[in-house]
């Protein structure tokens, strides 16, 4: 009965002394005194029993004990994990990083450097002992020639709170920056700044570069943003249309810049070429310090990302010289160089708008092919000076005789007239009335000149229905009108195509000639533009066809060639002087240039290049030796066929000229498609120096414009002495004409090609004394 209570109360002593003796090992709290129940209850205990139940309750303590150790190791072994795994990944982070890094600690120990920070120096990671400090590890660096300065100048420095760039002594730029912690310690980062650095100072120059070349391009920039319309650049040449120092403008708007009434003019249009997008020209007069001047100005809308606009970029050209220029080419292309008249491009021009202007009508008019009779004579004992005045003063009285006709310099000697009203009534009083008035006297110089026409007369529709078959039909005329004795007037006849036969005749003797060694080269030299020439600055000969015919005897070469271009012969005769003038040449002791002259029939007929080529081979002339001169009727004919052929020509060696510019069209597209080596002023306007102030402008544009395009200039016809001293003045490159030496057999000039010995570094007129 008893026993119930009693292993209860056991059993509670039990829990009890259990319970007494866990509280003060976990709590560390002073033992409880047992009640007196609990006394009572362990004094009626067994001993054997009580030893038994202690045992028990130890183990269990001991047990519980050991589950607490299991579970704190536990914690503490997932702690140890977690922090080595947050380590981990902060020491790859920073072992990642394009910096190199170092933590020091308020001890001045290195407590941490990443891998990129040992790359950067040099150092390993068996360099970094433990405990070393910042010092010690400046001190390894500079043993390891990785510190420019002293340990104690380089903590200076890096001190410096904007950072500062570290040049090691191999050259490489290295940024440090060190920002001090709470603790006391500090983070030093590094960062290799060498390719960085070079790039900033590529920038910096291409920048200054790209500067010093917009300040000196003769077109004026100005650059303005579109979003508050304020320039952000302009460069020196701006200056002259801004009239002020470009500083006193970049940052202002137009409204600032300009005057009001100007600014106005500028912003309407800036508003609408931003409008319009793309680029928008036009040209518009400015008033300079020089007066009024004409400028191209192109606006180009510069857009962002999104396709906005954000800026407005305007280059501003000064273009009253070129278009003055323009201008005096474009006369030159349809007037005479010595009279001013119109040329037989602007006559056959107004023939042809005559003609449209009377198809449909019964209109008539007549033309007349004019030619002055003993004007050789007195060019050959004159001089040209005095027959060139003569030429000028013989268009006067023709243009006041014509009236309202169209009156033209075809060349030479020759002069053309159109003239309207009843015919032939009105073509007759006409030529009357010019043979009249031109044969009283003229005085040139203090001398009396006389001379006489003769003419030939055409009618349109009658003689001919387009202006080269009027033209050609005067001239027939003109020719029965010369085989007459005196000056006579005649019209056109039907039975005047005899002289169609003569011709015919003349190109069958011509042909032959070819074979029977009738034609031969003369030479005329070229040479430097000097006041005073010698042998030494001939440069080249000009090879030249002469024809002794059999029966006439000598056949000027303004009869044959023309002649010889109509019928196609050109092609063969131009082969046969091409060869010729080659093989000649390479026999030179002297390596001089040798000119020769294409047709425009060459180039549309046979290989040309292929023909040079060969020839070039079989003399055994070096290319650059060769100067093939064109006239613009190369291109006139067929642009893209004859500047195909020319850079062909041009890819052999060869050296090519443009001939005769002047006198015809000489467009300035022709030397702006093709890179031509040289342009060789016609004679007339050479010879017309020092009459007329257009002539000399002239000859200075042209010599202004070869020069800026690079291209070597000769003048011809070079006579006189004060023509030869303009040309040396204005820079003209070469000269050729009556005053270094006539054309003439090679044998005439054998001392200057190197065949005789030459006693050299004689004057002008040993020259011509040669020739």
């Amino acid at each position: 009965m008893n026993s119930g209570p009693k292993t209860v109360g056991t059993a509670a002593i039990r829990l009890s002394g259990g319970v007494g003796l866990l509280v003060p090992l976990l709590a560390s709290a002073p033992a409880m005194a047992l009640t007196d129940a609990d006394a009572l209850a362990f004094a009626s205990l067994d001993p054997a029993t009580l030893s038994w139940e202690i045992l028990l309750d130890g183990l269990i303590i001991i047990a519980f004990l050991c589950g607490m150790f299991v579970w704190v190791m536990a914690a503490l072994r997932r702690a140890h994990r977690i922090a080595a795994r947050r380590e981990y990944f902060v020491s790859s982070a920073l072992n990642n990083l394009s910096q190199g890094i170092v933590i020091i600690n308020a001890k001045q120990v290195v407590t941490y450097c990443n891998d990129h920070y040992l790359r950067i120096y040099g150092l390993s990671r068996s360099d970094i002992r433990k405990g070393m400090t910042r010092f010690e590890l400046l001190e390894l660096r500079a043993a390891r020639g990785m510190l420019t300065d002293d340990v104690e100048t380089h903590c200076r420095k890096s001190m410096a709170p904007e950072g500062y760039i570290d040049v090691l002594p191999d050259g490489r730029r290295i940024f440090v920056k060190k920002v001090m912690l709470a603790s006391g310690g500090l983070v030093s980062t590094h960062e290799d700044h060498t390719e960085q650095d070079k790039l900033s100072q590529e920038l910096k120059s291409t920048k200054r570069f790209l500067e010093m070349v917009l300040d000196n391009i003769p077109s004026a920039v100005m650059v303005k943003r579109v979003d508050d319309g304020k320039f952000v650049l302009a460069n020196r040449a701006a200056e002259t249309i801004l009239n002020r120092r470009r500083e006193a403008v970049i940052g202002q708007t137009v409204m600032e810049a300009y005057p009001e009434a100007a600014a106005k003019f500028v912003l309407q249009r800036d508003d609408g070429a931003i409008r319009q997008g793309g680029l928008v020209t036009e040209e518009h007069p400015i008033p300079t310090d020089n007066g009024l001047r004409l400028f191209a100005t192109r606006r180009v809308t510069v857009s962002d990302e999104s396709g906005a606009p954000q800026y407005l970029i305007k280059t501003s050209d000064d273009i009253t010289d070129r278009r003055e220029t323009e201008s005096r080419m474009a006369h030159m292309a349809y007037h005479d160089g010595l009279t001013g008249m119109p040329n037989r491009a602007a006559f056959l021009q107004s023939l042809e708008q005559l003609i449209d202007a009377c198809g449909d009508t019964d209109e008539e008019f007549a033309v007349l092919s004019v030619d002055l009779r003993r004007f050789r004579e007195i060019n050959d004992v004159l001089g040209h000076e005095t027959g060139d005045k003569l030429l000028i003063e013989v268009a006067q009285r023709l243009e006041k005789a014509a009236g309202s006709g169209v009156v033209a310099r075809l060349g030479g000697d020759e002069y053309g007239i159109i003239i309207d009203g009843k015919q032939p009534e009105a073509a007759r009083k006409l030529a009357e009335q010019v043979s009249e008035d031109i044969s009283r006297e003229f005085v040139i110089d203090g001398k009396t000149l006389r001379v006489g026409v003769t003419v030939g007369v055409s009618i349109f529709p009658r003689n001919g229905k387009n202006g080269a078959a009027l033209l050609a039909n005067a001239d027939a005329a003109l020719s029965r009108a010369k085989a007459r004795a005196g000056g006579s007037i005649v019209f056109y006849e039907a039975e005047m195509d005899q002289q169609i036969r003569d011709r015919r005749a003349l190109h069958h003797d011509l042909y032959n000639a070819l074979s029977k060694g009738e034609l031969s080269l003369h030479y005329q030299p070229l040479a430097r533009a000097r006041h005073s020439v010698s042998g030494d600055d001939v440069t080249g000969f000009e090879a030249l066809a002469r024809w002794i015919h059999p029966t006439r005897g000598f056949v000027p070469p303004s009869d044959f060639i023309p002649l010889a271009e109509e019928s196609g012969l050109i092609v063969e005769m131009g082969e046969w002087i091409l060869r010729e003038a080659c093989r000649e040449a390479a026999s030179w002791p002297r390596h001089l240039q040798i000119a020769v002259n294409l047709s425009p029939a060459q180039f549309m007929h046979g290989d040309l290049v292929g023909l040079v080529h060969s020839i070039l081979l079989e003399t055994g002339l070096t290319p650059g030796r060769l100067e093939l001169e064109i006239t613009e009727g190369v291109l006139i004919d067929d642009f893209d066929r004859g500047l195909s052929l020319l850079r062909r020509l041009k890819a052999l060696g060869v050296r090519i000229a443009m001939d005769d510019f002047g006198s015809g069209y000489s467009s300035l597209t022709y030397l702006q498609a093709f890179p031509f080596d040289k342009i060789k002023i016609d004679r007339t306007f050479v010879m017309n120096l020092g009459r007329n102030q257009q002539s000399s402008a002239i000859i200075r544009s042209v010599i202004g414009l070869g020069h800026g395009l690079g291209i070597s200039i000769v003048a011809e016809g070079v006579e006189t002495q004060d023509q030869l001293n303009f040309l040396a003045v204005e820079a003209c490159d070469h000269v050729q004409g009556y005053l270094l030496g006539k054309p003439a057999p090679i044998p005439t000039y054998d001392a200057w090609v190197g065949r005789l010995p030459y006693a050299g570094h004689g004057n002008v007129h040993s020259i011509r004394r040669v020739g």
